[in-house]
């Protein structure tokens, strides 16, 4: 069957959700756990570049990317050219049993292009949160310690020990407990909101930090983990100097300094991994999500003396680095070659800030535009006393979901709207859509102001 590409332009056929679309979710009710929440209940009939077509004929301009997954598109065709070739070959062996050359490509790729000028061992899995619990588990293999530093608005995972490692309760944690011991918790060096003022954050973070490892002992720690730039927690910054300074205290008491680039890395902050912009490396380093262009596949990469601390069958998976999401992280690779995908991500903020950073003055509920290349958010705050509004980024969430732009909220207050373009975005299309959120937030803005009016004058 041939297939008719999708016209990278927005397109409203009915409703948001369609008829269609609620016949389908009707469906998924009856059959389907109420535990799996939903952003936006339409049904996608086909993906490419940066649009979303439904089952009744709209078509969505993509700011989520599956969760920072598609970064390459939705249908990238170097990823379904490796991917269909493998599919013609075979699906599945179990690395574990019998092996094949594509798993070690991957390592191969990883182990030259991850940050760190030294030499380096990788392991594949399937999930994030999988490699997290791994990196953990190398981290205490090579160090004979247990303790975990996480810090402040953080996101590792779902499962048990990356839900102790994640910050944020609801809906994440609640009722999911108890959770593994031995995760210590320290402050993130967040500007905005950092009780002093952000010119303070760095130092007094870091000085938490050190108190912290004094207090429960320095040589009881495995590992430091922390996010490059937050993801969930709202899409972060660290203040300048914080993670330099973390690599810093983690060198000096043999900590193992772990960073998670499973959201921002693969080229979507404007360089191939985010610890770039810091000039810092991890001792080890994860990734996942935009790894095999929608794929199931993660990895761990590290020094090779941590690597091969731990003993021989003490990693794996069944799935681990299965072959169709090794030929489909082959074919991303491919794609990111020329450099073209990180050049545009940071074009893509370019033209975000363009267009977005004048609500900062031109409404009186934009707190703060952040991020970099195409991992970018909207935080939104009362002026002044810095109040988080999650109802008012749920009101334009909605909104924008109406008018054919898929966006996301995130952060630990919900009052944070990420924007995750797929990296091939074309210029048009990324305008419009952020012409529809910019517009939204202004006609949010005014009903803001005139419901204030008409407190006051009660």
């Amino acid at each position: 069957m041939t297939l008719v590409s999708v016209p990278q332009s927005r397109l409203l056929a009915t409703a948001i959700p369609g008829p269609r679309s609620i016949e389908l979710h009707a469906e998924r009710l009856k059959h389907v756990t109420s535990g799996f929440g939903i952003t936006l209940p339409v049904f996608i009939d086909r993906a490419e570049g940066a649009i979303l077509q439904d089952v009744d004929g709209n078509r969505i301009v993509d700011f989520a990317s599956g969760i920072a997954v598609t970064s390459v598109g939705a249908s990238n065709p170097r990823v379904q050219a490796h991917v269909g070739d493998q599919l013609a070959r075979f699906t599945h062996t179990c690395f574990m049993v019998t092996e094949y050359d594509s798993f070690t490509e991957v390592c191969r790729w990883l182990n030259e292009h991850t940050p760190g000028d030294f030499e380096k061992r990788t392991a594949l899995f399937s999930t994030g949160a999988e490699a997290i619990e791994n990196a953990i588990k190398i981290a205490r293999s090579a160090t004979g310690r247990q303790k975990v530093l996480v810090f402040d608005d953080a996101y590792h995972g779902r499962s048990l020990l990356t839900m102790a490692m994640t910050a944020k309760e609801n809906p994440y944690k609640l009722n999911f407990g108890p959770f593994p011991a031995e995760v210590h918790r320290a402050p993130f060096a967040a500007p905005l909101r950092w009780p002093t003022g952000a010119s303070h954050a760095t130092a007094e973070a870091l000085a938490a930090v050190e108190r912290i490892l004094t207090a429960e002992g320095p040589e009881t720690f495995a590992a430091m983990v922390i996010e490059p730039i937050q993801g969930e927690g709202g899409f972060i910054v660290p203040s300048p100097g914080f993670l330099p300074g973390l690599r810093e205290i983690a060198t000096r008491h043999g900590i193992v300094f772990v960073l998670d680039e499973i959201q921002a890395g693969m080229g979507r902050t404007g360089t191939l991994f985010a610890s770039n912009d810091e000039q810092v490396a991890g001792d080890i380093t994860v990734t996942a999500k935009a790894l095999a262009g929608g794929l199931p596949l993660s990895a761990v990469t590290g020094r090779v003396e941590l690597m091969n601390a731990v003993h021989a069958g003490g990693l794996g998976g069944t799935y681990a680095g299965n072959p169709l999401a090794c030929a489909a992280a082959l074919g991303v690779f491919e794609a990111f070659a020329d450099g073209t995908l990180v050049d545009n991500a940071r074009q893509i903020e370019a033209t975000a800030r363009a267009i977005l950073e004048p609500l900062l003055t031109d409404t009186s509920i934009v707190a703060e535009v952040r991020g970099r290349g195409a991992m970018l958010a909207v935080e939104f705050a009362d002026r002044g006393t810095l109040v988080p509004r999650s109802e008012l980024a749920k009101d334009i969430a909605a909104r924008c979901h109406a008018q054919g732009l898929l966006v996301l909220v995130c952060g630990s207050y919900g009052n944070v709207i990420r924007l995750l373009p797929p990296l091939v975005i074309e210029t048009a299309l990324l305008a419009d859509g952020l012409n529809v959120l910019r517009d939204v937030i202004q006609q949010v803005n005014a009903a803001a102001q005139a419901a204030l009016l008409e407190t006051v004058a009660a």
